[in-house]
């Protein structure tokens, strides 16, 4: 009895359609991808299937053994890949085939630019590979089967690729996916043998799964077209430099090359091979939390799981690749993988070998260096609070804006700094602040720059940079020392001369300086003189036991710490007069707008703008001598 029933029409999810449109328009920069695309789709159906089979501890190939098929037919005008993986059932096909199941679709759709090759780089990171037959495809035909359904379950999908496609339930005795392209008019010149031949060894030769394809004459047996040999457990002298583009390609679906890779072989108490690359650029899910890490774990050469935070830290989540254990058990899963002796050694060692190749690229390959930090220097920074035993050699790839920076770009690293250190300073000196901008204007590097003293810049907009600083004490026996921090002490660089002139200014202002703190009324934890400034009349710090104000406002919000300390310039003109005028009424109106302007210059929030305006203007007022109470 037939299984076969009435076909029924369904449309397309609204972002299917628009994707199906882009597809028509040949968005890939080649339109031959199509067949790599479904073969890897194929591919991923197979290893879903071997999982799930291993699990039952069912063997996958007790229906015979598991390819990839690629066959055409010049009269009917059709190409046809097909495989003996997994397949779907009816509600699998809708879901996955009329609907994008893929979390941002709508924000892939919004990122489109109209640049053909960024494009298609991004059709490639949402996965909806299937879509690219509509490039030289009129209509498609899909028939499937999932495994452990019975052959009346088989279900027919069909489109145009217009805006519909229709679902029957058809007999199907083997389980898997069939895809038959009815190719468009123009298209001819890939019902070759030879053609397909082509396109499958360039880009699909390292699948580890065997692709066969009819024989050319009669006699021939049928015969895999590609080496279906895992590529990374090939020696490596036998791999070109575009074979690993290739198949990175392959395993992220990037359409950009990758920036570096480590293909290595551990031998020992442990045996496993890694394969992993550094992206050009970065993915658009780097900031979206519980995300894959992209590294495919393979035990003996067989796909069993994503990592998800057990192969590579989360710092490195950036990375994307194989790693290959023989020591594994194929039933492995992600709780058994917690704890593992085994997986920790593979973590550490992947660890150390990702950090050298960084290292190695930044000290041979700036410039591709430079175009890494702009990318990932973010997530990398994450690595000092959370690896602590490798805070070394990440501290040594930090890279950071400074003040003897020629632009905004990060081109200095801790190594640059200490190594061009002024003779006898003890500190690696930096200024936290909201922006770069707020940075370069912040007071708090006046005495510094006259003195020629480098401090490096950290972008509070980052966020992290306000645990790097937590978490990075020192380098290379340098303690780090903020500039707005404590009582920015610079007698270790100071000649007797300027040592003499800070104790007499001290001094000098003693009356002041107390009378300043008594009309702040608590608002200051205290006031002293600064060693720091040079042209501007004030700044707040944070008092010694405190840590960096601007961490501090960070985690308090955008207010002040609880013990912010009033620094004053000895020689400005306006601490000058005031110091000559100690009866001056306006004292604590001047003493409060003080205090408001560093908070102001600090890029902090003050407390009560209305009063600051209202005091300001008492000030000038009197100060034009226009005072109508005279």
């Amino acid at each position: 009895m037939s299984a076969q029933t009435e076909q029924e029409s369904f449309a397309f999810q609204a972002e299917v359609v628009q994707i199906l449109d882009l597809m028509v328009h040949s968005l890939y920069s080649n339109k031959e991808i199509f067949l790599r695309e479904l073969i890897s789709n194929g591919s991923d159906a197979i290893d879903r299937l071997r999982l799930e089979l291993l699990s039952q501890s069912e063997l996958p190939e007790a229906e015979g053994p598991l390819r990839i098929r690629v066959s055409y037919d010049k009269d009917a005008g059709t190409i046809t890949v097909a495989d003996n993986g997994i397949g779907m059932s009816r509600q699998e096909v809708i879901e996955h085939i009329g609907t994008i199941a893929k979390s941002g679709t709508r924000e892939f759709l919004q990122a489109l630019t109209g640049d053909q090759r960024q494009d298609a780089s991004l059709i490639g990171q949402f996965g909806v590979g299937f879509y690219s037959s509509f490039i030289v495809a009129d209509r498609v035909t899909l028939t499937t089967r999932r495994s452990g359904l019975t052959a009346a379950d088989g279900v027919r999908w069909e489109s145009d690729g217009r805006g519909a496609y229709t679902l029957e339930t058809v007999e199907q005795p083997d389980r898997g996916t069939t895809v038959v392209l009815h190719l468009r008019e123009g298209e001819d010149d890939l019902l070759s043998g030879y053609r397909l031949r082509g396109i499958i060894k360039k880009y699909s030769d390292h699948i580890s799964l065997p692709i066969v394809m009819p024989p050319e004459s009669d006699g021939e047996e049928e015969a895999p077209v590609n080496q279906a040999s895992a590529l990374w457990a090939r020696p490596k002298n036998e791999l070109t430099e575009q074979d690993y583009k290739d198949f990175y390609r392959h395993v992220t679906g990037d359409f950009t090359d990758p920036l570096a890779w480590v293909h290595s072989k551990i031998e020992g108490t442990y045996e496993y091979t890694l394969l992993l690359f550094i992206p050009s650029r970065a993915p658009f899910d780097l900031w979206i939390p519980q995300v894959g890490r992209g590294i495919k774990l393979h035990i003996r050469r067989v796909f069993v799981l994503e990592d998800s935070g057990q192969l590579m830290p989360q710092y490195l989540r950036f990375v994307r690749g194989v790693i290959d254990s023989a020591d594994l058990p194929l039933n492995v899963s992600r709780e058994l993988l917690q704890g593992s002796r085994v997986v920790d050694n593979i973590r550490s060692n992947a660890t150390k070998k990702v950090l050298r190749l960084l290292a190695d690229m930044a000290q041979k390959e700036p410039e591709k260096y430079a175009s890494f930090w702009k990318e990932f220097g973010a997530v990398l920074k994450e690595g000092l609070p959370e690896d602590f035993g490798n805070r070394d050699e990440i501290a040594r790839l930090l890279r950071f804006t400074s003040t003897r920076s020629a632009s905004d770009e990060p081109d200095v690293s801790l190594a640059d700094y200490v190594g061009r250190m002024k003779e006898g300073q003890q500190h690696v000196y930096y200024l936290l602040a909201p922006g770069l901008a707020a940075a370069k204007a912040s007071p708090h590097l006046e005495a510094f720059r006259k003195k020629g003293i480098e401090v490096l810049l950290f972008g509070e907009g980052e966020g992290i940079d306000n645990w790097v600083v937590a978490s990075l004490r020192e380098f290379d026996g340098k303690r780090l020392q903020s500039v707005a921090q404590g009582s920015g002490d610079l007698s270790e660089l100071e000649d007797e001369a300027e040592a003499e002139a800070r104790q007499q200014a001290s001094a000098e202002l003693a009356g002041l300086v107390g009378r300043l703190k008594e009309a702040l009324g608590g608002r200051a934890y205290d006031v002293r003189v600064s060693s720091r400034l040079t042209t501007s009349p004030a700044c707040i710090v944070a008092n010694e036991p405190e840590i960096d104000i601007n961490l501090a406002r960070r985690l308090r919000g955008s207010g002040l710490p609880s013990q912010p300390v009033l620094e004053i310039n000895p020689q400005h003109p306006l601490i000058r007069r005031l110091n000559r005028e100690p009866a001056d009424p306006n004292l604590a109106g001047w003493a409060h707008v003080l205090f408001d302007q560093a908070v102001l210059t600090l890029g902090a929030r003050i407390e009560e703008p209305a009063a600051f305006v209202g005091r300001l203007n008492d000030l000038l007022v009197s100060l034009s001598g226009d005072d109508q109470s005279q």
